[in-house]
């Protein structure tokens, strides 16, 4: 019971549950994120459709 009085009474046990919830929030961020940016269909060359997006082309390679 003082463990949990400590937690969440004190300064640095708030913190420490601050921390904590900011990190599993991170995870749960980064897990979607990354899910989400697999699940994307490939493009065929991502630069060439970044510099088409800007109206420019890519340079010859000769």
């Amino acid at each position: 019971m003082k463990l949990l009085s400590d937690l969440f009474s004190t300064d640095y046990g708030l913190m420490s549950i601050g921390g904590i919830a900011f990190m599993l929030g991170m995870a749960v961020f980064f897990l979607r994120m990354f899910l989400t940016k697999m699940n994307e269909p490939p493009t065929a060359d991502p630069a060439a459709a970044a510099l088409a997006a800007q109206g420019k082309k890519l340079p010859s390679s000769r």
